[in-house]
Order: structure tokens, then C-alpha cells, then sequence
């Protein structure tokens, strides 16, 4: 027993020594939050004690007590939680009122029929009685805040709910016990219409017993693995909701547009698995060949952007003039069959020598102005012949300049054999180039764009042991830069 203060005189309060009866209660709940079965609810509520009790063996305390209360509860899972708190108001003098709060969790097993788990519960005075000198009768205080834990569990059967728990005290608060047991036998009768519903965490309309996904609210499924699950029709794990392609299993990506849709690596806007062209974007076609490619409107597999002849189906060729055309016997249009044209594609004029037939005076080609006949100068002079033949030549020289605005610069080399001295052959070979080059700005070529150097016998072209080899050396080349 415990030692207390009663109107300043100490008393010896000694424990109960037999089975007693407690107070008539009466209650009465009102829910104000969730639905049974939901992860948090909430109720306010009061008890009516009703002194029934027998006092001696402290089971009442012969006044009639009102205690207002709020409850909450939920499932999360597996686990069941329940908490309260209140206020037991009692006109008793020597008690006074008091707080009163519990809370408990329990693991559901068997289908949810049982429950096991702790509970702990207490009280404590709101008020310090006849003593208001002594501190063991403050709120919260050693002694006038008994708490209790017990583990206990229950066990639903139809209406009939069997429990038992067994406990102790955690304070040595008044009322505290060494030892607690318990056991409980109640009877709830189902009424019709009053049972709660089937638990359904996610309120989708499938009750979580069915729902393959009861915490995501899904729609219904004949298939029992979807059965409450959010759609996904195409089963590529995106939901339809978030799915650009719900009818087409894809892959997912943070981009709204294409989440849920097969990849499309070329970003043409046609999927991977029905572009024939993936790893290069192309156009849609009706044609399964075709589709996703780059356009081909000859067919004859060259992209229109590489095909020379785009509506002409041809071969493929290294030279971009060519490529994708059909094969022509006359490129250039010359009369002269490219088997025999020596430029198939520059126009130029017949020539009994194979090197020269069907060439222009002078063309463009490979960084140079070509010319396949030679300017001539007087002998051992830097003047250049006044004959026909170089002047023409050089006339169509500056024709290929002034139709190619794009050329950058001009330089003008001069090579001689190895007929004279070298340190002779090569001021020779630089005059006759600079000579050029003052016909050239006479003929009104920009100055800024020409330069000349002369090479002497340095670069030779033939054999300068023969009377041809000698003749192919004595020359002038135009390189251009474009």
C-alpha cells in the first residue's frame, strides 16, 4: 500500500483484498474523420459513470462522473493503432478530476480476426485535493499519476469477441498494480445494413481483399494481378495516365511526349520498332521498307539530299555530280562518249590525242586551272609568244576565273627542263610567271588575288632524258585556292 496526505493527517491506504464490481458506464462516440478501415479516424465522445461500484475495493468513487474524450484509430497495413485522451470531471473533494490518455498497436493476424500487441494507459489529478502543500498531489506528479502496460490481444468469432491481456504497473502512482490480468468476453451482434463496409484504403471500389494494389487507387480488372491497379493497357509498366502510347508498349522518359513510347533514337517522330532507317531520321511511308528513312523518290536507295539525280534512279559514285545518276555515255554533252573523253565531264572539243580529246582549253579541277596545251614565250625570253595558241589559252584561262567569284587567290608557277644552268632555269621560270600574271591583271584580274614563283627544273612532271619528257616540263600551272 502507499503512505497519503488526507486533509493533513497521514493515512494508510491498503490494497484490495477481493473480486469487486466497478461503476455503471455509459458512452457514446461520434465519428468526425475517415471511414473503418481507413489509415486515420477520428471520433469525439463522453462516459457517464454511474456509482454502482463498490468503493471499498476502489472501484468507485460513489459520485457521479462525466468524462468528454477524443479518439483515434487507422490500419496501416498489417498494423492496427489506436490513442485517446479525455477528461474525467468528478465532484469529489478529496479527488478532484482528472486527465486520462491511453494508446495501443496491434499486429492483425488470421484474416484481421486477431489482434495482439501493447497498450499503455494512466491518469493523472487536475487538481492537488485537500493537500495543497504537498507536491504528491500535483498533476503529473509521482503519485497521483498511475500508468499502466499490458499485453493482451483479442479474438473476433462471428459476434462473440474473446480477449485476455496481463499487465503491471510502469508508476508507483495510487492505483498502480503489482500485477494485472484480464480477460474479456463480448458479444456483438451484427445488424443488418449497420456492418461496417469492406475495407478499401485506396476508395477506388475495390475492396482491399480483391485490390491487387490497395494502396493506389486503379480501376476493375477481370485479371486478379490488375484488379485495382491503375491502367496501363499496353503493359510497359507507365501508367496510362502518363503514357503518350498507351496502345503501344514504349519505355519510360521524362519527357511527357514521348513517356510510355518505344524509343525513337533519331528523333524522326517514328518509333524504333517500325523505322527501318533508326539510326537516321527520316519521313514516314507506307511503305514498311521505307519508313522512317531519309527520302529516296528514285528508290534506287541513295538519299534525295545525296542523289545528283533525284528523280532518276542510278549508282552510287564518289563524285557528288554523279551520284544516284544514271550512267550517261555523255556526261558533258560534247558529242564525245565518256569512254573516249578524256574530260567526261567538261565540254571541250575532239583532239587526236586521247589526252587532250573532248577537253576545254582550260577547267577547273583538283585545287588547279587545268590547261592540257602549254602557254609558249620566246625562246630563252620571258615574253610571252603573241601566237594564237597562248593567247588563247590564257583567254580561256581567265574565263574559268571569272566564272568561279569563289576562287580566293591565284598562284601562278613557272617550270622549265633541266636544259641551261639551274640558277638560270629557275629566274627564267619566275619572270615568265610573273608575266602571266601582268597579263592577267591587264585582262582586269584583282592584283590582290595573284602571286607568281618560278621552280626552274626543281619539280619536274617528265623525263628530262627525252625530247617529250623536256617538252611536258616547260610549263605554267595556275593553283587556286577557293
Amino acid at each position: 500500500g502507499h503512505t497519503g496526505t488526507v486533509n493533513g493527517g497521514a493515512i494508510y491506504a491498503s490494497p484490495p483484498n477481493e473480486q469487486a464490481l466497478g461503476d455503471l458506464r455509459l458512452g457514446l462516440d461520434v465519428r468526425l474523420l475517415g471511414q473503418y478501415g481507413d489509415a486515420f479516424t477520428a471520433a469525439v465522445g463522453a462516459q457517464l459513470w454511474l456509482p454502482t461500484g463498490d468503493q471499498a475495493n476502489y472501484m468507485s468513487d460513489d459520485a457521479v462522473g462525466v468524462a468528454p474524450r477524443i479518439t483515434v484509430a487507422g490500419d496501416i497495413g498489417a498494423l492496427a493503432y489506436a490513442a485517446k485522451i479525455g477528461f474525467k470531471y468528478r465532484d469529489v473533494p478529496t479527488n478532484g478530476s482528472e486527465i486520462n490518455f491511453a494508446a495501443s498497436i496491434g499486429a492483425r493476424m488470421a484474416d484481421g480476426k486477431l489482434v495482439i500487441g501493447p497498450e499503455i494507459f494512466g491518469s493523472t489529478t487536475t487538481s492537488d485535493g485537500a493537500n495543497p502543500a504537498s507536491s504528491d498531489d500535483d498533476p503529473f506528479g509521482k503519485l497521483t499519476t498511475p500508468v499502466e502496460g499490458i499485453l493482451g490481444g483479442h479474438y473476433t468469432a462471428g459476434d462473440i469477441k474473446f480477449g485476455a491481456g496481463v499487465g503491471t504497473g510502469l508508476t508507483r502512482g495510487f492505483g498502480s498494480p503489482v500485477l494485472r490480468t484480464l480477460a474479456t468476453l463480448e458479444y456483438m451482434p451484427a445488424f443488418e445494413g449497420a456492418a461496417p463496409p469492406p475495407a478499401d484504403r485506396d476508395h477506388d471500389g475495390v475492396v482491399d481483399s480483391q485490390d491487387a494494389c490497395p494502396d493506389v487507387a486503379g480501376d476493375k480488372s477481370e485479371d486478379p494481378k490488375k484488379n485495382g491497379c491503375p491502367a496501363d493497357r499496353d503493359g510497359d509498366g507507365v501508367l496510362d495516365r502518363d503514357d503518350a502510347c498507351i496502345d503501344v508498349a514504349g519505355v519510360k522518359t521524362d519527357d511527357p511526349a514521348t513517356n510510355g513510347c518505344p524509343a525513337d533514337q533519331d528523333k524522326d517522330g517514328i518509333a524504333d520498332n517500325v523505322d527501318s532507317c533508326p539510326d537516321v531520321a527520316g519521313v514516314k511511308s507506307d511503305d514498311p521498307k521505307k519508313n522512317g528513312c531519309p527520302p529516296d523518290s528514285d528508290g534506287d536507295g541513295i538519299p534525295d539530299k545525296d542523289d545528283a539525280c533525284p528523280d532518276k534512279p542510278g549508282k552510287a559514285d564518289a563524285d557528288p555530280k554523279k551520284n544516284g545518276c544514271p550512267e550517261n555515255p555523255d556526261l558533258d554533252g560534247d558529242g564525245i562518249l565518256n569512254k573516249d573523253d578524256a574530260c567526261p565531264n567538261e565540254p571541250g572539243k575532239p583532239d587526236p590525242d586521247a589526252k587532250k580529246n573532248g577537253c576545254p582549253k582550260a577547267f577547273l579541277k583538283d585545287g588547279q586551272v587545268k590547261i592540257l596545251d602549254q602557254v609558249k614565250f620566246k625562246t630563252g625570253s620571258a615574253q610571252i609568244d603573241a601566237g594564237k595558241d597562248s593567247q588563247e589559252i590564257l583567254t580561256a584561262v581567265l574565263g574559268v576565273i571569272n566564272a568561279h567569284p569563289e576562287i580566293k587567290t591565284i598562284k601562278v608557277e613557272g617550270h622549265t627542263d633541266n636544259k641551261g644552268a639551274p640558277a638560270m632555269n629557275k629566274k627564267l621560270s619566275g619572270d615568265r610567271a610573273a608575266s602571266v600574271v601582268k597579263w592577267l591583271i591587264g585582262k582586269g584580274v584583282d592584283k590582290n588575288k595573284l602571286s607568281s614563283e618560278g621552280f626552274g627544273q626543281d619539280r619536274p612532271i617528265g623525263d628530262n632524258k627525252t625530247d617529250e619528257g623536256r617538252k611536258e616540263n616547260r610549263r605554267v600551272e595556275f593553283h587556286v585556292e577557293m
